[in-house]
């Protein structure tokens, strides 16, 4: 699996200690920077770092700034994302087994290592489901698309 990671400067020293965890689970990890602790603006990285989901060139991605709002905010904007700003391991958990979600958002500030660590392999290590959560991920897709998620009810 490849996952792509990267970080405004509040998350910068959250994201260094990813990059290790990715890696010591066996995962290739792409760095979109950012590469210091200088102020850069969140939205930027956001963007680049979903799109290499959207368009494949990763597998799933984890976005850092100070709280993860902004991020998860930006990330939810690009076409077929599901981004989730975690805060512990079941909410991890259950963002992959049930939302399927591609983005996992952190905040930089707000959590420590071990915990950090924990989050992390919980969501690297989750898989999809499917089953009864597959309807559901359709309707937020139904959504995205522009279309009534209830519409999906009539089939």
């Amino acid at each position: 699996m490849k996952v792509a990671v990267g970080s405004d400067h509040r998350g910068f020293d959250a994201k260094q200690q990813i990059k290790a965890i990715v890696g010591q689970m066996g995962y290739e990890c792409l760095d979109f920077g950012t590469d210091g602790t200088h102020p850069v603006d969140y939205p930027d990285l956001a963007y680049v770092v979903a799109k290499s989901v959207s368009e494949g060139q990763a597998d799933r991605a984890i976005l850092i700034c100070a709280t993860g709002l902004g991020m998860s905010i930006a990330a939810n904007k690009v076409q077929g994302i599901r981004a989730a700003l975690c805060h512990d391991e079941l909410s991890a958990h259950i963002s992959r087994d049930h939302n399927d979600t591609n983005v996992l958002c952190l905040s930089g500030d707000q959590i420590g290592e071990i915990l950090l660590r924990k989050i992390v392999e919980a969501w690297l290590s989750t898989e999809f489901s499917g089953g009864r959560h597959q309807r559901r991920v359709s309707k937020i897709n139904a959504i995205e698309a522009g279309q009534d998620p209830r519409d999906l009810n009539k089939s």
